[in-house]
């Protein structure tokens, strides 16, 4: 087996919303395809066009490489390949972008280790310790009434079937505290005492005062986690609010590699890894991030917001991990989200995703979004 092809797509879909963050409007998908022709998939939270240089672009010389390059004519299930990537480009930087577009290459890559082997990508990383996840989802914007935000949660419970719901914050949340504390305690009240509600900064706080005059709200409404409380630089604001006993969760705003996590936790208190497994190298990336939390008693919990080709990627990561953790069901409105894969992979009544078991991801690429959505295509082959 061995690689002939590879394609990176740039999908978009006009946001209408473009001013609110979501970055499920904008993707890059990337498909590899083999001499025996197995199709590999892989997808990155990242800046598409800059994905597509990393991989496509010519060698400048032997540490700033064209990640292409270094795949075509190589069997995707040699275990060197993602040493072999990073060290191509670490003359471009071994954080951040290349961390990028090394994720989405092993997404696909370990899809074609499964599909070779005939085996779910779970069953390759040490088999699976569960069949189902609970899903938790994202309410944004929050409603500003009570009323409002008790129809959001009550849909999320009913319609979306969700365990627990995570509201992402609002500047405006800072303007009237004992507001946003009603708003807190009316979803409270529509969860009752046994399903989790988390809140997500979103990097709202610039400093840890500001951040630490919500947490009366918080502890009020007994949330799960403080998610992205504060500029990722601030480590030391970070200590000084997780000494509050709010446990924090850091990296899936630009995290990428497993030395930022390990000075999260250590120097930042970070309880929660919150990686993105297409932004941190991949299975192959997250599976450092795993190691150190385990040896350092802390948590990991991925970050999802793209498509079910990321869904997917966390469903066989979360089924194989140790520890049994939600998973995050992106219920961002845009049909990018919905329509790339032909399978659904939808919450089911019990507040459940089943973990996929065909071989490799077990999603495969909707020829009908890839016609409808690409706006730019770029191909290396032999």
């Amino acid at each position: 087996m061995k690689l002939i092809r590879i394609e990176t797509f740039h999908l978009r879909h006009e946001d209408p919303g473009i001013s609110l963050f979501d970055g499920s409007y904008d993707d890059c998908v990337i498909r590899l395809t083999t001499d025996t022709g197995h199709v590999g998939l892989g997808e990155v939270e990242s800046f598409p066009p800059a994905i597509q240089a990393l991989i496509h672009g010519p060698d400048a010389h032997n540490h700033a490489r064209g990640l292409a390059g270094v795949l075509l004519g190589r069997d995707p299930r040699e275990e060197t390949l993602w040493d072999e990537l990073y060290q191509a480009c670490d003359y471009v930087g071994r954080r951040g972008l290349t961390m990028h577009a090394l994720g989405g290459l092993d997404l696909a890559l370990w899809d074609l280790r499964g599909q070779a082997a005939g085996q779910p990508i779970h069953a390759l990383l040490g088999g699976a310790q569960r069949s189902r996840l609970r899903a938790y989802g994202t309410i944004y914007p929050m409603a500003r009434t009570e009323d409002g935000v008790t129809r959001q949660v009550h849909d999320a419970l009913t319609r979306l079937h969700l365990s627990a719901v995570k509201f992402a914050a609002d500047p405006w949340w800072m303007e009237d505290i004992p507001q946003t504390t009603r708003l807190l305690r009316a979803a409270r009240a529509v969860l009752g005492p046994d399903r989790g509600l988390i809140v997500d900064a979103a990097l709202s706080y610039q400093t840890k005062e500001e951040g630490l005059q919500l947490y009366p709200a918080y502890r009020e409404a007994g949330i799960l986690f403080l998610e992205a409380p504060l500029p990722l630089d601030d480590m030391a604001g970070h200590a000084a609010m997780a000494a509050h006993g709010i446990p924090l969760g850091v990296g899936d705003l630009g995290l990428t590699h497993v030395l930022e996590f390990i000075e999260a936790m250590d120097r930042g208190g970070a309880s929660i890894c919150q990686p993105d497994i297409s932004m941190v190298g991949g299975f192959t990336g997250i599976r450092k991030i795993a190691a150190a939390a385990k040896a350092r008693g802390k948590r990991v919990l991925t970050h999802g917001y793209k498509t079910n080709i990321e869904i997917a990627a966390n469903l066989h990561f979360l089924a194989a991990h140790a520890d049994e953790e939600m998973l995050e069901f992106s219920t961002s409105q845009s049909p990018l989200r919905w329509e790339m894969t032909n399978e659904a992979l939808p919450v089911e009544p019990d507040g459940c995703v089943p973990v996929p078991t065909r071989p490799g991801l077990g999603v495969t690429l909707s020829e009908a979004a890839l016609k409808k959505y690409t706006r730019t295509v770029q191909v290396a082959a032999l």
